[in-house]
């Protein structure tokens, strides 16, 4: 259960940390000579499912019980 635990909180936090970087740094769309054009799309859907399954993640490894065998 060790295990499982590791694997959720990285991809929890992996997750989230990707959300975030998708939502809050602009992406680059055209780049000719010295005019550049970048966007910005904020939180949508994608952005804040990622967030969610994230949180989901680190709330399932907080909460799986330890088994004794």
């Amino acid at each position: 259960m060790k295990i499982l635990k590791t694997i959720l909180l990285v991809v929890g936090i992996v997750l989230i940390a990707l959300g975030l970087y998708n939502a809050f740094v602009p992406q680059e769309v055209v780049d000719i000579g010295p005019i550049e054009v970048s966007a910005k799309d904020g939180l949508n859907n994608q952005t804040l499912g990622m967030i969610g399954l994230g949180v989901l993640a680190l709330l399932a490894a907080v909460f799986v019980k330890n088994r004794k065998a």
